[in-house]
């Protein structure tokens, strides 16, 4: 679905990147202020209702909606009045088409079938998550743009929220990830489910009204032609899940080569790039483990950049049995030992998908570091029982992990120490162990 403006043109806020604008009030500084730590502490599921209540002063608006292609398990958010249910992703993928990263856009678009006045913005603070995430706020009623103070805050606001939410998912933070395995699972299953059942039903119903036994051969056709096309929609609906979730390697690899060139911009040093071969290249790798990819390639550059001796590095990526592997290496001396190159644990954060990394260096002839993270779900038989629990489940079991009491565990996520004692009791069931202390090994162990 196309959006289009009512109005002669789109409103937008003119001029490059934000420019500065007239200084906010003491006490507008202060709420914007509390409102971007509340987005920096609060839960990552609260992220789009504590944004919209930030912007509300600014902009009265009945929904805000997201689409962000670095969020794995969930990517299109709405947050709202009930009506608003019918906007779809798409309907936001058309409308980002329309707004430049660090630009406020206003004007009038289609979402949801209905003609809508809408402000919008995307953001460049997660320049690794390939499209800009984008915000759409449907206001309360057609008003006038947005002043320039206040388009401004919305969209430092936003930048905020996004740049908070991609660190937490590229660094692999254990708590975050467990969620996102927790979460994607769960809608893989019920997808799956979904599917099954309605390809059963239209199957089903097609063998039935294909029968030459019935007499309305023109009632028949017609219902045939709508069945069919009811498979097709629940297929394109399975395709354009998938686009969401997973990047084709050789786009994954684009955006990893997108990133480390300005690295090597002012740098003496050449950069060697091989992509995955031609046959691999469309082969479909789940975000989190193309985002994880890219931070550990990127974390050993840097390493390796910072040897005596380097003159080329070599980064490779490449698909086999059912694994990326991503080789870096260097023509240095050869003596870096592991230790040197995994400055930010590099290796216990692959293992949170599986992963390892593998450091061979040879004297005289350079380092290479070699990660590997499996396609599918990361192997074992401890690690699936995070599926199994609820995203706030997760956050009590992150805090658990840190060896966090019911009191601080309940202030940090706004919750009462009894509904922590209801979580935790939950946490013990569905992980199967006996104590707090064992439910936080489980977790170690899987990241």
């Amino acid at each position: 679905m196309e959006p289009r403006t009512s109005r002669s043109t789109p409103r937008a806020v003119p001029g490059k990147p934000m420019p500065a604008h007239p200084a906010m009030a003491p006490a507008a500084l202060a709420l914007a202020l509390a409102r971007a730590a509340e987005l920096v502490c609060g839960p990552m599921n609260e992220i789009l209702p504590t944004l919209s209540a930030a912007i509300a002063p600014l902009l009265s608006h009945t929904v805000a909606a997201e689409l962000s292609g670095h969020c794995s398990h969930s990517p299109f958010k709405v947050h709202g009045e009930a009506a608003a249910r019918g906007i779809t992703a798409a309907d936001l993928q058309a409308l980002g088409a329309l707004v430049t990263p660090g630009h406020v856009w206003q004007g009038a678009a289609v979402l949801g079938g209905t003609e809508r006045d809408v402000v919008a913005a995307a953001s460049e603070a997660a320049p690794m998550a390939g499209r800009p995430p984008l915000l759409v706020l449907v206001r309360t009623s057609p008003g006038p743009p947005l002043g320039e103070a206040d388009a401004a805050t919305v969209q430092h606001l936003w930048d905020l929220a996004t740049g908070h939410r991609a660190r937490i998912y590229i660094e692999a933070v254990p708590g975050a990830l467990a969620q996102s395995r927790a979460s994607a699972a769960e809608r893989a299953r019920v997808i799956t489910e979904l599917g099954e059942a309605h390809e059963a039903t239209l199957t089903a119903l097609l063998g039935v009204l294909r029968s030459r036994s019935l007499d309305d051969r023109a009632a028949r056709d017609r219902a045939v032609d709508l069945a069919g096309s009811a498979l097709v929609a629940l297929r394109a609906t399975a395709d354009r899940d998938q686009k969401l979730t997973e990047e084709p390697a050789a786009e994954a690899f684009t955006r990893l080569a997108d990133s480390l060139h300005p690295l090597f911009r002012h740098c003496a040093m050449r950069l060697e790039l091989a992509p995955p071969e031609a046959e691999t290249a469309e082969t479909a790798v789940p975000a989190d483990v193309a985002h994880l990819a890219r931070a550990a390639v990127r974390t050993l550059v840097l390493a390796m950049t910072a040897q005596d001796g380097v003159h080329r590095i070599h980064v490779r990526w490449r698909i086999a049995d059912c694994h990326l592997v991503a080789a870096v290496r260097d023509d240095g001396p050869g003596e870096s030992a592991r230790a040197a190159l995994d400055t930010r644990r590099v290796a216990q954060r692959l293992a949170a998908l599986g992963g390892t990394l593998a450091v061979d260096a040879l004297p005289g002839w350079g380092t290479t570091a070699t990660v590997t993270l499996p396609l599918g779900t990361a192997p074992g038989p401890r690690a699936e029982p995070l599926a199994g629990l609820h995203p706030r489940e997760t956050e009590v079991l992150g805090h658990l992990a840190q060896g966090h009491r019911n009191r601080t565990i309940a202030e940090a996520l706004h919750i009462s120490e009894s509904t922590v004692k209801f979580h935790v009791a939950n946490i013990l069931a569905k992980l199967g162990v006996s104590s707090r202390g064992e439910a936080a090994a489980l977790l170690h162990a899987v990241a």
